[in-house]
């Protein structure tokens, strides 16, 4: 089993950038379909971002040309750049893959944009 551990949130103003960072282990990493999903406070857990063992990715229309999804399979490591945040960005954001058809999920990670 992969284990994740997100990082890199934190809080900043609008307009602004952050880096989060998705650190995996195990011997399957690099052959995993990666993805950044988020929660905000009473909403439903949406995705936000999925890249491929191949690095074909994937966006939802609300991040599409914001965010930038990566992957360094040395590192065992996904990325998501987010430019042009919004306060609507704020939530907690999680990254996850799917295995045997269970679903498995990092700690999370706090984003907070004020405006």
């Amino acid at each position: 089993q992969v284990q994740l551990v997100e990082s890199g949130g934190g809080l900043v103003q609008a307009g602004g950038s952050l880096r989060l960072s998705c650190a995996g282990s195990g011997s399957i990493f690099s052959i995993l379909t990666i993805g950044w999903a988020r929660q905000a406070p009473g909403k439903q857990r949406e995705l936000v971002a999925s890249i491929t063992s191949g690095g074909s990715t994937n966006y939802a229309d609300s991040v599409k040309d914001r965010y930038t999804i990566s992957r360094d399979n040395a590192k065992k490591t996904v990325y998501l750049e987010m430019n042009s945040l919004k306060p609507e960005d704020t939530a907690v954001y999680y990254c996850n893959y799917r295995w045997m058809r269970n679903d498995y999920w990092g700690q999370g990670t706090q984003v907070t944009v004020s405006s």
